[in-house]
C-alpha cells in the first residue's frame, strides 16, 4: 500500500511538474509589435529587451518622439518596476494610441515577450 501511495505521489508530482512548465512559456510579439524601453538612456544602455527602441517617458520631448510612430500600429511599453511604463502607456492612450500593452518592469516583459535583455555595443 505504501508503495502504491509514493508511485501515486511521483506520477502526480511529475504530471504537475510538467503542466506547470508547458504554461510557463513566453509569448509571441506579432513581426510588426514594436517594444518600446521607456527608461533612461543609461539604463537602456544597461540592458534591454532585444529590438526594443529607446523613449524616455520622463524626456520632455516624449510625446513628440511617440507622435512620430503611427497610430495605427501595436506597441508593448517596459521599464524597470513598471511605473514608467504604466504612466507611459496612459500617455499614449491619450495621444489616440489604441493597441498598447503595458508589461510592466523589464523582468516581466521579457518572460511575457519572448525577448533576450542585450546591451548596447
Amino acid at each position: 500500500m505504501k508503495t502504491v501511495i509514493t508511485t501515486l505521489g511521483l506520477v502526480l508530482t511529475v504530471l504537475f511538474g510538467l503542466t506547470a512548465c508547458s504554461s510557463a512559456a513566453p509569448a509571441s510579439l506579432a513581426a510588426d509589435t514594436v517594444v518600446i524601453d521607456v527608461r533612461t538612456p543609461g539604463e537602456y544602455a544597461a540592458g534591454h529587451l532585444e529590438g526594443a527602441i529607446n523613449i524616455d517617458v520622463q524626456s520632455p520631448d516624449f510625446d513628440g518622439q511617440i507622435g512620430a510612430l503611427p497610430k495605427s500600429g501595436a506597441y508593448v511599453v517596459y521599464c524597470r518596476s513598471g511605473n514608467r511604463s504604466a504612466a507611459a502607456a496612459a500617455r499614449m492612450a491619450g495621444l489616440g494610441y489604441s493597441q498598447v500593452t503595458d508589461a510592466g518592469a523589464m523582468s516581466a516583459a521579457t518572460g511575457s515577450t519572448g525577448l533576450a535583455i542585450v546591451t548596447t555595443p
